[in-house]
């Protein structure tokens, strides 16, 4: 008899057992549906249209978009779901793209494009304001692409257009403007930035991964929304994501292009193997064509009446989450938002622990995301609202009342100096997943005790930290939560 491989039964199990354990494995996991969740999840409250992707993502599952040649369906849908995408956003059907994994992807791609556009530049770098989201970043690391941060207003969080042209130079590949910006819900000025680009022959992106399928429909609803899309001249790709406020299931993203000639720089092609030519559109080569007949079949199931409907929604509830706020003492709304992104920060003048507030407003069944402070701009505490969000927004203003109510006592809170300091000196290189396991108690970190979800103590430790100490931070403690040594 064969020995046993651990974690693989020795005879299958049935399916209804399976489903049974993953059912138990997700209880800890925080609710995808409903309205009291303000990050990670994205609900129109409409389970036809839910039924809709999810159905049409299983019945693609096994399509495989690496060769379209193979499957043309795979072609019909996107080219499908790019036009449709592309037309809601300055385009026309006949715009090129290319439809990604997410927003990340998307981001990649488009940094890869700009950079390929340029063979001529040795030390390519793309400049994006403070508040450009972290897949810039990546995309940097990744490219090996230098990432110029630029300020942003302290006021309005909106990006300094000035600033942005300042840090442009001859190595400059792509400038990047946000709408909106993921931390404080604002538009940055796109047409100045596009028209400053454009003038000095630099391609523009705009990041509207969040806002891509929000910020029409708002319009629409009267929202005043800024010119933002390939309409803008200067602007020379965009990303938007499905699975946000398009309401696809996860793994749906559009990256557009004003040309074709910068989408096809963004492929990937290898034909230097004895195997099968390599022509990629994405960063995949194998993958399920899922996520883009559920994307599909979401945008077939809502229409544009559908869309329009949960936009109104939306800015109804943003609008009566930033009123509610303004009564809650100690609390305020960072910027104006535009979109139905929500930074909330404490009050100067009657400061309150974030940190805390965050962790008794999820004791009480509503999660807000930490949000840390960094290059001056102030920490806050995240909220997306979304389409099934107006109908309990009374209970998440409720809840925000009480829990500052809980914590406005404590005062501000600020993280032990000397576990500040005993963090800063520690050299993390000599530590294995083990070691490090065994010091997290010390920072306040818990995940399997009564304390376990509570995180005050480890965002003023994170907050305290200089940032290459959090990514620290953060890079062992995820080694060390897939490690064995932090299972529950």
């Amino acid at each position: 008899m064969s020995a046993p491989h651990p974690g693989l039964p020795a005879t299958g199990r049935p399916t209804a057992e399976l489903l049974t354990e993953l059912t138990a494995l997700t209880a800890g996991d925080l609710p995808t549906r409903g309205e009291r969740v303000s990050a990670y999840v994205y609900d129109s409250g409409r389970p036809g249209v839910r039924e809709a992707g999810h159905a049409a993502y299983a019945q693609m599952l096994e399509v495989n978009g690496l060769d379209p040649t193979a499957f043309p369906s795979v072609v019909a849908l996107e080219r499908q779901v790019v036009g449709a995408m592309a037309t809601l956003l300055g385009g026309s059907d006949a715009t090129p793209g290319i439809f990604t994994s997410g927003g990340t992807e998307s981001i990649l791609l488009a940094v890869k494009a700009a950079r390929d556009a340029r063979p001529d530049v040795r030390d390519p770098q793309i400049v994006v304001p403070i508040t450009a989201h972290a897949a810039f970043h990546k995309a940097g690391a990744y490219l090996r692409v230098r990432v110029v941060t630029v300020p942003v207003d302290p006021a309005t969080f909106k990006a300094d257009p000035q600033a942005v042209a300042a840090a442009c130079d001859s190595e400059t590949v792509l400038v990047v403007a946000s709408a909106p910006s993921y931390a404080q819900g604002v538009i940055d000025p796109v047409e100045r930035i596009a028209a400053d680009a454009a003038a000095r022959g630099i391609p523009c992106h705009v990041d509207a991964c969040v806002g891509g399928c929000l910020l029409p429909w708002l319009a629409e609803a009267g929202a005043d929304i800024p010119p933002f899309d390939l309409s803008v001249p200067g602007v020379t790709s965009l990303s938007a994501d499905l699975h946000k406020f398009g309401y696809a299931p996860k793994g749906a993203s559009v990256l557009l292009f004003r040309d074709e000639t910068m989408r096809r720089h963004a492929y990937y092609v290898c034909a230097s193997w004895p195997g099968y030519p390599v022509v990629n559109s994405t960063v995949q080569s194998s993958k399920g064509a899922g996520p883009l007949a559920g994307a599909w079949a979401t945008m077939q199931a809502l229409g544009a009446d559908g869309y329009r409907t949960l936009g109104r929604s939306v800015l109804a509830a943003t609008r009566r989450l930033v009123e509610g706020v303004d009564g809650i003492e100690g609390l305020v709304v960072l910027g104006k938002p535009e979109a139905a992104l929500v930074a909330l920060g404490t009050d100067p003048a009657a400061p309150l622990d974030l940190w805390a507030l965050a962790d008794e407003s999820r004791a009480r069944g509503f999660f807000l995301q930490p949000q840390l402070s960094v290059a001056g701009l102030p920490p806050s505490l995240h909220v997306t609202l979304t389409g099934v969000s107006e109908s309990g927004i009374e209970d998440m203003l409720a809840i925000l009342r009480t829990a500052a109510d809980t914590v406005r006592p404590l005062g501000p809170g600020t993280a032990p100096a000397e576990l500040v300091a005993l963090v800063s000196e520690l050299d993390f290189t000599t530590l294995d997943d083990a070691g490090f396991a065994s010091l997290l108690p010390l920072a306040g970190i818990d995940l399997t005790g009564e304390s376990a979800g509570r995180m005050a103590g480890v965002n003023r430790l994170l907050d305290a930290l200089p940032v290459a100490g959090r990514e620290l931070m953060a890079n062992r403690f995820l080694s060390a939560l897939y490690s064995p040594h932090l299972a529950g």
